[in-house]
């Protein structure tokens, strides 16, 4: 199962809407003698991948980290060829959320032999944003953010390039790469004019004050969200949007991306849109570089409210800690 969660860890950022699966093939003597799975939306799904490349009859079990489905969508069902293929096995790492999915009891009137429930916790994080599209019917919101030891994101005079070191940089290149979308503010393009390469973006603009010379409207598919104006002009999509007490509505955003069929969006921003943000976030990427600014008037993360009692602030879960480089990568959750 573990190599399932590999393979399918190889088309991040290629399935969406779909999720990322892996499959592993053995024999009756625990040899694999195949592996796939699923490249990219509209193509093969991982147990059709794998079982292309096996003999009728020569598979014994069959691994996947998700329920095989039983319905034609892009593709034909999975269970028709794991039938076909004489696979007498089939273990699986999580049930679909999908209710359309039922592959288990397909296989099991073919009397298949099917285990679930092996890794599930791993496996249900590596589709976590696939989970909440199915149970939900919501956009997966990711937010990432650097800072220094104290916190800060820039310094009093906005300086901020760079805090972190270029592998923690790299590694930004890395995750923006498993969402459908980017999404900052105009005060972040007027502030840093930067380029966030990507297949698709998310400006809110809520008076169109952004130069659409910018880097950020250079490329990929851009949804501006603004208070004026419902237009198409290119790659430029402006979307009029509810304004309540000066901001934009992040309520109508999110809701706008799902129904435009953007499953997850990676939020990069300052402290303003950071902290609006939190109570919409499903988890946050936080880069700690080993510097204190000691500026008093520096930029923070998250600056959204004022507290009286350490018991209001809002609680995480640290999931996993790394270093990239001489800086720290903390990955957690809101609880």
């Amino acid at each position: 199962m573990k190599k399932c969660i590999e393979l399918a860890k190889k088309a991040e950022g290629m399935t969406s809407p779909n999720p990322l699966v892996g499959c592993v093939v053995t024999d009756e003597f625990d040899n694999v003698i195949a592996t796939g799975y699923h490249h990219k939306y509209g193509e093969n799904h991982a147990e059709r991948d794998a079982l292309l490349k096996v003999n009728k009859g020569d598979g014994d079990t069959l691994y996947v980290n998700l329920e095989p489905c039983s319905h034609f969508g892009k593709t034909p069902p999975c269970t028709d060829i794991i039938i076909e293929k004489g696979i007498k096995n089939v273990v699986i790492g999580m049930l679909d959320p999908n209710p359309v999915v039922s592959g288990i009891d397909k296989l099991k009137a073919a009397g298949i032999n099917v285990i679930t429930g092996v890794l599930e916790d791993e496996c249900k994080k590596l589709n976590e944003v696939f989970v909440k599209n199915m149970t939900q019917k919501k956009v997966f919101v990711a937010m990432k953010t650097a800072a220094t030891l104290d916190g800060k994101i820039a310094t009093s005079s906005g300086s901020s390039k760079w805090i972190t070191s270029e592998i923690a940089r790299q590694q930004v290149r890395v995750i923006r790469n498993r969402y459908d979308a980017l999404m900052t503010s105009s005060s972040t393009i007027v502030a840093d004019n930067p380029n966030m390469v990507h297949r698709k973006k998310v400006i809110l603009d809520r008076t169109l004050r952004t130069d659409l010379k910018s880097n950020i409207y250079k490329q990929g598919e851009i949804y501006i969200f603004n208070e004026e104006k419902d237009d198409i002009a290119g790659n430029l999509n402006f979307i009029k949007t509810p304004v309540k007490d000066g901001k934009i509505s992040l309520e109508f955003v999110f809701e706008k991306l799902y129904k435009l069929g953007i499953m997850s969006v990676l939020i990069e921003s300052g402290g303003k849109l950071g902290g609006r943000a939190l109570k919409y976030t499903d988890k946050i990427y936080h880069f700690i570089a080993p510097k204190i600014t000691g500026d008093n008037n520096s930029f923070s993360c998250f600056d959204f409210q004022t507290i009286d009692n350490i018991d209001e602030c809002l609680n995480f879960k640290i999931d996993n800690v790394e270093f990239f480089g001489p800086d720290i990568l903390l990955t957690y959750y809101p609880i």
